[in-house]
């Protein structure tokens, strides 16, 4: 069943001015930040704008101003958590400072749609321009696109400065955690290794390893989605050896638990399972899955609030925005070895 819903006319300046018993003039000046008013004045027109629901216009302000008040975002995969709150949180943060963000889905399997896509955005009529590169091709491409507006690219730091990556900052509260157990055979099942963060996060496991004196018992790898992580450890030789399984996502970690229950293990008693990104759904797990908390949406903030800067400086606060640090969530799929590998 679908449903028109009534569309009320707006409110203008015109029906604030009338309803506040001021010129059209006088609001205006009201809304472009004047504060030369008698505080009558002032009660009057603000208590009017509340009363209509008053909404600027921003096309016209735009076609006024001969500014742009959209910001394009190229995305990739947003069917992942980590992309798609990052979005979320972009969009929250451009509509705060009274920009729409458009969102454009990218391939970077398909070159053509790809290119086309990075034309059709600069084309528009827009103040600026986010892209997220997860991936090695797109990040090839979009680094050598040309623009004309400001751009901020969102991507993994490289090897060099892989410790600033905060995918990577993750895995050494996990790792501290599973020695505090009293584990020493920890195997990883990583991500994509087309994905910079799959990279980084399978670096950092071996560095906060590496500090322990140990390094992983085996490795193998999924594609982020439950399916890849039962099909791993479904063909996991070497989790007889092991009893602790890290995961590079939560996704991840539900099929690589069915699979281990489906293998005989029992996870923790005789495999610990930790995942990453802490999901809604990773305290229903069976058992609920111990995971690092990931602020995707924070990212996504500093990412368009850092553009502002560029494009609008009146609109942020100044100042670098603080990343939040991954959080380690505990809970039941980690417990102490209780019996040596099998």
């Amino acid at each position: 069943m679908v449903t028109e819903l009534p569309q009320p006319k707006p409110a203008t300046i015109y029906d604030v001015a009338r309803e506040a018993k001021v010129s059209h003039q006088t609001v205006a000046l009201y809304l472009r930040g004047h504060t030369g008013f008698r505080a009558e004045t002032r009660e009057r027109v603000e208590r009017a704008l509340r009363d209509l629901n008053y909404r600027p216009n921003r096309a016209a302000r735009a076609l006024a101003t001969r500014r742009s008040y959209r910001i394009a975002a190229l995305v990739y995969e947003m069917l992942e958590i980590g992309p798609a709150k990052t979005i979320q949180g972009a969009a929250e943060r451009a509509r705060e400072a009274g920009y729409l963000l458009d969102v454009v889905a990218v391939d970077p399997d398909d070159a053509s749609a790809l290119d086309r896509a990075i034309e059709t955005v600069d084309a528009q009529d827009v103040a600026g321009v986010v892209a997220f590169a997860p991936v090695d091709q797109l990040l090839g491409r979009l680094e050598g696109a040309t623009f004309h507006v400001p751009v901020l690219l969102e991507t993994e730091p490289g090897d060099e400065a892989q410790a600033e990556s905060i995918h990577s900052r993750g895995l050494d509260p996990i790792v501290d955690h599973l020695v505090g157990l009293g584990h020493t055979r920890i195997g990883y099942l990583g991500g994509p290794p087309d994905w910079l963060a799959a990279r980084n996060r399978e670096t950092a496991l071996r560095e906060a390893l590496a500090r322990h004196g140990l390094e992983p018992a085996g490795v193998v790898y999924g594609n982020w989605s439950s399916a890849s992580g039962h099909a791993a450890v479904l063909g996991a030789g070497w989790l007889e050896d092991v009893t602790a399984l890290v995961v590079a996502n939560d996704q991840t970690a539900l099929g690589a638990i069915l699979a281990l229950t489906e293998r005989g293990f029992r996870v923790p008693d005789d495999i610990s399972v930790t995942g990453f990104d802490d999901t809604p759904e990773a305290a229903f797990y069976r058992p609920p899955l111990t995971t690092v908390r990931i602020d995707y949406a924070q990212q996504g903030r500093d990412l368009v609030e850092r553009l502002l800067a560029r494009i609008d400086p009146d609109t942020v606060g100044g100042g670098e925005p603080a990343t939040r640090a991954p959080e380690l969530v505990i809970r039941a799929s980690t417990a102490p070895p209780s019996m040596p590998a099998r």
